[in-house]
Parts: C-alpha cells; structure tokens; sequence
C-alpha cells in the first residue's frame, strides 16, 4: 500500500469512528496480516475501543467496516473488508489500488522511495581506524553499514555528512613508529628484540622500505610526507608511517566505493587545547574530583546510566581515551550536527554511558542520547567450511581488500549489511561467490538483469511502457508483486528511523522472489498486446525498484550476467 493510500484509509477509519463514538480518540495503525490471504491491511481499532465503548467488539468492527463499504472516499481504494477473529479488521485493495502503484513508479523513476529534502542535517562516523594497519573485516562490517545509513539518510531528506575520526595520538601511534624503526634495522618479529607490543604484518616492512628509500605519501586530505631515512629520528619515522598508512587505507575505501566528506584528526583536539579546555570546563562545573592521584569524572551523577565514576587524567599523566571523544563530540555540536550517529564495534560499549556524561557535565544543552551508537558484533570469516584468521599482508586478521579481492564489492557490501548490525555473523566466501538463488545478492541482482534481458529482447520503448493501461494485472502473482513494490517508500522511511539498513537487504530479496515467482507463473510475451504491455511496465517497475533498492546499499544493479 503507497503510503498517500494508507494515509487515506486510517483518515477513512477514523472518520467511520467519529460517527459512531464521536469521543473517541483511538490510535490507529495498519499492519500488513502475516497470511497474505487475510488480505492486504489489518487494523485493531475495534478492539481498542470495545471495553470504553461498553461494546462486543466483533460488533463495534463490524459497524466500523458497513460504515466504510458506504464511504465513496473509500469505495474506490477498498474491495472489500471483514471482521475477523476476536475483532480484527482486514482490509483488501481494490486491483485499481494495487495498480496506482506503477503510476508513482512512472512519474517517480529514481526518485521513488526518496522523501522531501528537509532542513537538517546528521553526522554518520563509521570506520574511523587507528592508522596502524590495513582496514580489517570488522571494518569493512561498518563501511558497508555506515555508507548504506548515509544513503538511507539522503533517501529520508537529510544533509548527510560522512566522517572518519583518525585516533592518531596515544601509545598505538608509538608503536607502530618503533615497529617500523625495528624493521628498518632488519630485526624480525621473531627475534626476542623485538617490541613486544609492535605489530607484525608484512605492510610494516613496506613502510620501513619506503622510509629508507626516501618514499613520499599523502594521504587523502593531507601534506605530503617525505621518508627520511633516518632510523633514529622516531617523529619521523611516526609521521610518515601514519601518513602511509592512511593512504593505505584510503586505498582500501576506494576499492570499496566510499568515499568521506571530512576527516578528523584525534591530534587536532590536543592541538588545538578543546582537550584542556573541556577538562577544566568540567573541573570549574564541579563534576570532578581528586583521588589517589588521579582526576576523577562523577559520571554516575550526570544521569547517563554509568555504574561508577571514570578516570579522566590517570596518576602516571595523560588522559583516558574517553576524554578526548568527550571534547570531539562537543565539536560535532557546535558545527550544529544536532543528530550524530557513531557506528562502532561492540567493544566500545563501555564509553557510551561515559561520552555521554562528559557532555551532559558541559551543560550546553545537549540531549541524553546524543550521540546514537549502533554498537556491531564482529565478523567470522569461512572458506572451504573453515574458519580464515590469518592474511599475509596484515599478519593476525582478514582485510577489506582481502574480502574484495575474493568476493568483488557488491558481495561485501550486501553481505555485510544483511543481518542486524548486532548480531554475530558468518562470512562464507564460498556462497558469496556462487552464482545461485542461496546466495542473495545474485538472486537479487540476477531478478534485475533478467527483466533488463526480457524488455531488450521485447524491443519495448520504456517512454510508451509508461502509459501502458495496467488494468490487465490481476492475476494473484502480479498482485503480490505489485503490492510489494508499494511497500518500498515505507520501509525507506522504516529502516532510516531504526538506523536499520538490513531491512533493505530483506525486502529486496522478498521482491526477487515475488518477481521471480510472478515471472514464472505468468508468461509476459502474450499474443494479447493489452497484457503484454501490461506485463511488460510491471517488470520495467520492478526492474526500477530494484535498482533503487539496490543503490540504497552501494550495489550495483547490472543489466547482464
């Protein structure tokens, strides 16, 4: 059901509810029955209203749908309704109905499922890797999901802004500086001097090399950095290994067809003194004290839910990683991101009741909830029924470029956003690589490049298609089909509201089906030029849908396979 026609039924209920129980004020909502032979929309509004009402409420549903079957606002959206079980009302759709929807498609195109632009904006921060190796699988879990929400965003009107928080500062940094010194000096990860914390993949070689050799990078929106060769300079060998490092990784992001509006430098905020000033901003408020050395945050008095007070400046010096998020999300208000979403792995799931009780001590009227977390479980990857661990290049994990180079793209974007961000998941190689109905993001794309085959090989003209009289499509199939296309701007809606995107992957594997089998039920080349054009426009409106739903995750939707 479009949503203008659900929009004009719950009106229509209402109304049959004012002229029988004029004090009433239910909440009426539709939902689509779990057995499509209940109809197309149920409602309860019978049964929220009997007791109040003094009334059976079999009967109060039924007054309710005579009412409506007399309403001609209703008469032409509606075929027919009845009562069903306890008091339930279930609604079916005139074909007519079913059929406006491919009018919307037509006048719609690309846009169909795209809401109003609106006056706000949301700040989406996903990825933000420390630069100390390549982006690694639980990354590419939160590209996939972070640039599909961005797109869900822009679908729903917002002004999104994609950003990568770079943590370039703390002790990470320095070990990877003295990691690449070692390697430099030829020591392996081997040999017993080698820093116990260091890191050991084979790009610690490749940094060392190319500093030795007098190597310049540039990452994506910084100077270029020149190696230079000096084993002993450690600032040096930092700047360039961190520098390196993030051109690798922009590398690996373009592999993956994303690309960020701004990045954010975690050393920014010690350069610039927010860090300090955000400190003692909390210190003058009275939210921190004193004990054994340390400075401590009252984070269990600012009403976030934290189960005990946090340490900001640690007895030894330097500050807990928390401090500096407090500061940056500071900043992310006052450029007036008044909605941020931080898309993180579920091990960050201590720092959100403390983030958010440094920002409530500000006191600059910033919400509870802000930021919103989407807190993702982490990735297994499976080839050949076995569980990979180990890549070369990066020494202890599986990479992004790695799934890519196995998979291409569009498999590790659909299969990574197809489940809830918060629950576990397998990646198998083997299925994201076969070329069958088990493996979704074929079956989905292959439903696109068959409709494309079927309308090359008709000769359709897609301008004439448009205006094809659509009154032909009754069969139970095309219903089904056309229903579900119908459904697409609301579950647009739905799944940027629940920060959700995995909805999208569902819906588009049900309309796959749905179309595949309409496709085989019905033969769409008939003798009969009526239902043959009719047939075709539905298929070109699936095709469109498709891509639509397709470009909401960052795949592609190919005309051949």
């Amino acid at each position: 059901m479009l949503p203008e026609q659900q929009n004009l039924l719950i009106s229509r209920i209402q109304a049959a509810v004012n002229a029988l129980l004029p004090e009433a004020q239910p909440s009426i909502q539709l939902e689509r029955p779990k057995v499509a032979a209940h109809g197309d929309a149920a409602c309860n509004v019978a049964m929220q209203l009997a007791k109040p009402a003094r009334r059976n409420p079999r009967e109060l549903a039924q007054a309710i749908v005579d009412h409506l079957l007399a309403d001609p606002q209703a008469a032409n959206l509606l075929a027919g309704a009845e009562v069903a079980g306890p008091g339930f009302i279930n609604f079916r759709l005139s074909p007519a109905a079913h059929q406006a929807v491919l009018g919307a498609i037509a006048g719609q195109r690309e846009q169909y499922g795209r809401a109003p632009r609106r006056d706000e904006k949301v700040l989406v921060e996903f990825v933000s890797a420390n630069p100390t190796g390549p982006l690694h699988v639980g990354h590419a879990r939160q590209a996939a999901l972070g640039d599909a929400l961005c797109r869900l965003f822009d679908a729903h009107g917002y002004d999104v802004t994609r950003e990568f928080y770079y943590n370039d500062a703390g002790n990470q940094i320095d070990n990877l500086a003295i990691s690449v010194q070692a390697r430099g000096r030829g020591i392996s990860p081997d040999d017993a001097s080698y820093p116990a914390d260091g890191y050991r993949g084979d790009y610690i070689v490749d940094i060392a090399n190319d500093y030795l050799a007098g190597k310049t990078v540039q990452a994506s929106d910084g100077v270029p950095v020149t190696g230079k060769g000096d084993l002993n300079d450690l600032d040096a060998i930092r700047r360039f290994a961190v520098t390196y490092l993030r051109n690798e990784q922009d590398l690996d992001l373009q592999a993956f067809g994303l690309k960020f509006d701004n990045y954010y430098l975690e050393s920014s905020l010690y350069t610039s003194g927010r860090v300090e000033n955000t400190v003692q901003r909390l210190v003058d408020k009275g939210h921190t004290y004193e004990m054994d050395g340390a400075l401590w945050l009252r984070t269990t008095e600012l009403g976030t839910g934290d189960d005990k007070d946090r340490v900001m400046r640690k007895a030894e010096g330097g500050y807990t990683y928390f401090v500096p998020d407090v500061a940056y999300h500071e900043a992310k208000w006052e450029r007036g991101f008044h909605k941020a979403i931080n898309i993180q792995g579920s091990d960050h799931h201590g720092t959100v009741a403390r983030v958010r009780a440094g920002l409530q001590g500000l006191d600059i009227g910033i919400p509870k909830d802000f930021p919103a977390y989407i807190l993702h479980k982490m990735v297994k990857v499976v080839r050949g029924g076995q569980e990979v661990k180990i890549s070369k290049r990066a020494g202890s994990y599986v990479t992004l470029r790695d799934l890519i180079d196995w998979v291409g793209r569009d498999a590790v974007r659909f299969f990574l956003i197809q489940r809830r961000a918060d629950t576990e998941f397998t990646f198998d190689i083997d299925l994201a690589r076969s070329q069958s109905e088990e493996n979704p993001v074929y079956y989905i794309q292959y439903a696109h490049a068959r409709i494309c085959s079927v309308l090359e090989q008709a000769q359709a003209d897609a301008a004439a298609l448009q205006q094809a009289d659509a009154t032909p499509l009754v069969a139970p199939t095309e219903i089904a089909l056309l229903q579900r296309l119908s459904e697409f701007p609301a579950l647009v809606t739905l799944a940027a509201q629940e920060l959700s995107p995995h909805l999208v992957a569902f819906w588009l594997r049900d309309c796959a089906a749905d179309f595949h089998a309409w496709y085989n039920a019905e033969r769409v080349r008939v003798d009969d030029a009526a239902l043959r054009d009719a047939r075709l426009r539905l298929a070109d409106a699936t095709r469109q849908v498709l891509a639509n739903g397709l470009a909401l995750l960052g795949v592609a939707a190919p005309q051949r396979m």
